[in-house]
């Protein structure tokens, strides 16, 4: 069956680095594009991240742009989440989303 699993959350100090990645199963990884999302407690999911098939073409909102990378490796099935000079408000459960599926998702805390 399809399968997302995330791994790479943790807590760090604001301004720290954290690269998030998530393994897929179950489909043709390479023909999908992939995503980001994140849920602050109290809050809506939210979108973070968008990578094209072969990687090319990514696309971020403003409140991530410039600090978040998204990258994948289609030999690997796992798309990665390089996460830079991170924020309180980073804080949230993240998850990994493709093919109409969810993963588990991965808890970030930063802390100040």
């Amino acid at each position: 069956q399809v399968q997302l699993v995330e791994s790479g959350g943790g807590l760090v100090q604001s301004g720290g680095s954290l690269r998030l990645s998530c393994v897929a199963s179950g489909f043709p990884f390479s023909i999908y594009g992939m995503m980001w999302y994140r849920q602050a407690p109290g809050k809506e999911r939210e979108w973070v991240a968008s990578i094209g098939i072969n990687g090319a073409i990514t696309s971020y909102p403003d409140s991530v742009k410039g600090r978040f990378t998204i990258s994948r490796d289609n030999a690997k099935n796992t798309v990665y989440l390089q996460m830079n000079s991170l924020k309180l408000e980073d804080t949230a459960v993240y998850y990994c989303r493709g093919k109409d599926t969810w993963g588990q998702g991965t808890q970030v805390t930063v802390s100040s």
